[in-house]
This record gives C-alpha cells, sequence and structure tokens, in this order.
C-alpha cells in the first residue's frame, strides 16, 4: 500500500503575515477559509511538491517556529536560491557539509549539533553530488525550511 505524505501543520503566530510570506516565497495559494472566530485554515503547496502546508487559526497547539528540517528538493540549489533571494528572502549562502552527505544544524541558520566530521563549508558541493548542497531559511516565526540539491535519486525512489 502506497503512503504519501501530502501536508504538514505549520505552526504560525500570525496567519497574515506568515500567508504574505509563502506568497512572497512563490508557494500557490490553495484554501484560505475562516468558517468562524475560532478557525481559520490556509494551505499552501511549493512549487512542483504534491505535499502542502497549512496553518491558521485552532489547527495546532504546537509552538509557533517549532518545526524544522522542513526540506524542498531542488535540482539546481544556485538557481533555486537566487529565485528566493530575488522574491525578497532572506537565505542562506548555498553550503556543503564537510562529510559530503547529509548537513545537520541546520537549525535557525547555525551550525548546531554538528557530528564529528561533520563541518557547514561555503559553496555547492565540489563534485554537485546530489544530496550534498544546501540553502536554509526561515518564516517570519522561525520555522526552518533547507532547500536540498538533488540531481539524480539513490535506487528504490
Amino acid at each position: 500500500m502506497d503512503m504519501k505524505l501530502e501536508l504538514l501543520v505549520l505552526p504560525v503566530a500570525d496567519v497574515d503575515r506568515a500567508k504574505a510570506f509563502y506568497e512572497k516565497a512563490g508557494f500557490r495559494l490553495d484554501l484560505d477559509k475562516a468558517p468562524s472566530e475560532q478557525f481559520r485554515a490556509v494551505h499552501f503547496t511549493p512549487p512542483g511538491s504534491g505535499c502542502s502546508i497549512i496553518f491558521g487559526k485552532g489547527l495546532t497547539s504546537a509552538e509557533p517556529g517549532s518545526l524544522q528540517g522542513l526540506y524542498l528538493i531542488v535540482s539546481d540549489i544556485e538557481e533555486a536560491r537566487d529565485e528566493l533571494a530575488g522574491r525578497g528572502i532572506d537565505v542562506s549562502e548555498v553550503f556543503h557539509d564537510a562529510g559530503g552527505l547529509l548537513h545537520h544544524g541546520h537549525e535557525g541558520g547555525d551550525v548546531q549539533h554538528n557530528l564529528e566530521g561533520q563541518e557547514r563549508l561555503s559553496g555547492p558541493h565540489p563534485d554537485r553530488t546530489s544530496y550534498a548542497s544546501y540553502v536554509t531559511f526561515s518564516d517570519p516565526d522561525g520555522n526552518g525550511w533547507v532547500l536540498q540539491e538533488i540531481t539524480q535519486r539513490l535506487p528504490g525512489r
């Protein structure tokens, strides 16, 4: 049986501020409904994604900004970074991990929780290896996003 991740609930403090941010980032607005004073749902989909985000009022008790490591996969990390920056989104520089594969410590854009042999190095991975180049950004509440460059998928995907 297939199980597909379709929707992530994003905790935000100010629904209209979050809506403006995700519109600016180029996400597609799918829904904005407020059937009552206690409930509002705003649904966005990143360009080309099969998974969407939803935020609003009355959706979650999670703390605003508590979601970290939300990965968006791109085929060209530099182009994706330039597009977001061109839209006015505050994005990190392109970086890669000294270990060559999986970057840890992207939370808040800082180098945290590093494991031995993992260090953030400036620029894309020198070999442009899939899964090895990153850009980070956060929404106004601090929910943390990671762009990861993948040009060739590992088998089984």
